[in-house]
């Protein structure tokens, strides 16, 4: 009931958002889509029909039609070229043929013999004559919802050729923006002749509609659209066939990139594959449109992919026609996780070799170093960019180069036993030992601004630590950290390890932390449902299980939350409504009397939290102090909480029943109590290292440690061996 109340939501605030542009050429960064005022968002035949391929996917396109309702009712004018038609109209003319076949035996033979009845192969006109009116009442109902008209408007190639008819179907759908009426645009399947030959795609002005990815271009070009959202049943374009071991998905495509991509077959449905899509794309590309090919049909991210498009986010493949000069920030974070892992694999002495090279640099080569840093201090002095403060940070002298150099050799000669150090080494059982050692966290980010000495400071900690690193620099010190960069890197060259440390050049720090954290990210929205159920049905008497559940508000209409909602009907967990949440809902729950009450069986609280810090807020107000955990697939949001919540046990995306002094290996325990550890104040190499857990056994598996197995964990300390570092 829980469910299907927050699904059933019809109100959407309506936000007026700045949208202003003049057409005439496609945005050049992903950030700029947020600026979108009109967009034509285009939906192939796998996103709209379910994967037998006779019906509709009635769920996906209920998402699709919120998320553009979102959209107009922000003041943005939104199309859909829809296909669906002929799928529609098939499952409508299939069950009649069947009905009409089993009336038909029933009469002559006196039996129902359905399963053996054979159905005929279906025309796609007629099932397009069929399925059109269906689909568009479907469209209709659905918008309904949202206080949206919709309105139906069919073409085929000839109504784009005939000058008279162009200008026809130009004024009407402008009118139709114009009242604030959504166009559903489809191709007239029923009646539509074959495309022209030799026609397709030639120049600016021609491009046959042979199927909805070539209408929706042509649309979106007529219409003066600044953007266009084509929706397939892939995450978008690949440098070759999904599925192959070496697909990648291709972030941003540029036009000139086609020889660098293989394509493959078509749709399971539909008229158009990918290389369709792309010609269709680049073409709406030349005429002032941007476009992303995105995933519609993927169930983790189809209820707010075209919102989250139209965010800025990276999403799907954009086309841009403004390519950087150098590599990308994408290429740049996979060569320093390459360079990193190469760099971690070198020898203590060969880092620190590096690292008094990079020290000797700094002096030998002081009169360039000077040079480009005089650059930067005239350029910020003749802008009046930066106070006196700021200015003093950003200059180098020769005595701050020296300084850094005396610092570069202390870290060297103190980074010989950092990774590989054995913590911790356990005798599990007989013949299963377990070591804690040190290893690189494996891709660091730093952002600085004013200080270009920060540079080879950083690049030091990291090189002796073995991590891969990012740097992001202020503008203000442009050519000085252009040089000290250019000097790490002929010192990294030394033992071949040169694109470990790279430097980003790149403006929007958001698009550089989702290439780092984007599998962590998709591994993480796989996950967020076990620690749910472990932590509150596993063993509720225990202390350690989950209470509360608190869901940010965000997630009330989307298929996670819904899935949680299932899962506790399942688990038959009996839900009381916090006094937030209870609001949100259109039927009156079962009420918590008290947030602080702990159940202590299959019962919990679910309260809505605005925002990390109202959830913080909340455990501090009402929370135990023992221990809390938060599901999220952003890492910085995870920290956040990490850090600032004051809990014994505080876990990111891990169940509450790891609270335990046992499955901690501390032994027996008396109780849970707060305490804090780990590193505090100014960060060094420690601060950049992790640890790993190393299990030699043989054959050993966990039942042999059950009650009734033959073996018995015995957590014995063994000595850590000293290494050489001669």
């Amino acid at each position: 009931e829980i469910s299907r109340s927050v699904r059933g939501w019809s109100n959407i605030p309506f936000i007026t958002v700045p949208l202003s542009r003049t057409h005439g050429k496609s945005f050049a960064h992903r950030s700029e889509l947020k600026h979108a005022k009109r967009i034509v968002v285009k939906l192939g035949s796998a996103v709209v029909t379910r994967g037998d391929e006779c019906g509709l996917a009635l769920g996906r396109l209920a998402s699709i039609v919120e998320q553009v309702s979102m959209l107009q009712n922000q003041g943005r004018e939104m199309m859909i070229v829809t296909s669906g038609a002929v799928a529609f109209g098939k499952q409508r003319l299939r069950h009649e043929i069947l009905l009409s076949q089993s009336v038909r035996q029933a009469l002559h033979s006196g039996q129902n013999q359905l399963k053996d009845m054979a159905i005929p192969v279906l025309e796609a006109r007629a099932c397009a004559a069929a399925g059109q009116s269906g689909l568009m009442a479907l469209y209709e109902a659905m918008f309904t919802q949202y206080s949206i008209c919709a309105a139906q408007i069919l073409v085929t190639n000839l109504d784009f050729h005939d000058e008279q008819k162009r200008r026809n179907l130009n004024g009407t759908l402008h009118e139709l923006l114009r009242m604030n009426i959504v166009p559903i645009i489809n191709t007239n399947d029923a009646v539509v002749p074959p495309p022209e030959p030799n026609s397709d795609l030639q120049g600016v002005n021609v491009i046959s509609v042979k199927d909805n990815d070539s209408l929706a271009a042509r649309l979106a070009v007529e219409m003066k659209t600044d953007l266009l959202i084509v929706l397939s049943d892939v995450e978008g374009l690949f440098d070759s066939p999904p599925g192959s071991d070496d697909a990648k998905l291709i972030d941003i495509f540029y036009p000139g990139d086609q020889q660098s991509v293989t394509f493959g077959t078509k749709s399971r449905v539909g008229m158009g594959g990918m290389e369709a899509k792309v010609k269709a794309a680049l073409w709406a590309l030349q005429g002032g449109t941007s476009v992303v090919i995105a995933n519609g049909t993927h169930p983790k991210i189809s209820g707010h992919v075209i919102t989250d498009i139209v965010e800025g986010k990276k999403v799907g493949t954009f086309f841009s026609e403004v390519k950087p000069a150098g590599p990308t920030v994408e290429q740049q974070a996979e060569m320093a996780r390459t360079g990193g892992r190469s760099l971690a694999a070198l020898q203590p002495e060969q880092r620190a070799e590096i690292i008094y090279h990079l020290a000797d640099l700094l002096t030998d080569q002081r009169e360039e170093i000077l040079q480009a840093n005089k650059k930067d201090l005239e350029e910020a002095e003749n802008k009046g960019r930066l106070a006196l403060p700021l200015l003093k940070r950003l200059s180098l002298s020769t005595s701050k180069l020296n300084s850094l150099a005396i610092g570069l050799r202390q870290i060297a000669a103190s980074s010989q036993d950092s990774v590989g150090r054995v913590l911790r080494k356990t005798r599990i059982a007989k013949d299963l030992e377990l070591e804690q050692v040190t290893v690189p966290i494996g891709v660091l980010l730093v952002i600085f601004e004013s200080r270009p000495d920060c540079l080879p400071q950083v690049s030091a900690l990291a090189i002796a630590s073995g991590n891969g690193l990012l740097l992001k620099g202020g503008k203000e010190a442009l050519h000085s950290n252009q040089i000290l960069h250019h000097l790490t890197q002929e010192a990294l060259s030394i033992h071949g390890v040169k694109d470990a440390v790279q430097l980003v050049r790149c403006h929007s720090v958001g698009r550089l932390l989702s290439s780092i954290f984007k599998h962590v990210t998709e591994l993480n929205q796989l996950s967020f449902l076990p620690p749910v159920r472990d932590s509150k049905c596993e063993y509720p008497a225990a202390c350690n299980a989950l209470e509360t559940l608190l869901i940010h508000r965000d997630l009330l209409r989307t298929p996670i939350f819904d899935q949680i909602i299932d899962m506790l009907r399942v688990e038959q967990v009996k839900v009381h409504a916090g006094p937030k949440f209870a609001s949100y809902l259109t039927f009156s729950p079962s009420e918590v009397k008290s947030l602080r009450t702990e159940y202590g069986d299959l019962e919990c609280c679910i309260e809505v939290v605005d925002s990390v810090q109202d959830a913080i807020e909340h455990i501090h107000k009402y929370g135990s102090s023992h221990t809390d955990v938060i599901i999220t697939e952003n890492e910085k949001t995870a920290e956040f909480f990490l850090q600032h919540l004051d809990s014994a046990c505080v876990f990111w995306n891990a169940s509450t029943r790891f609270s335990d002094g046992y499955r901690f290996g501390l032994g027996a325990e008396v109780g849970i109590s707060t305490s804090r550890i780990h590193a505090r104040g100014p960060v060094g190499i420690e601060g950049l290292l992790t640890t790993k857990w190393l299990l030699r056994g043989d054959n050993h598996i966990v039942s042999d440690f059950s009650e009734q197995g033959s073996m018995k964990y015995l957590h014995e300390n063994l000595p850590i061996p000293q290494r050489n570092t001669n």
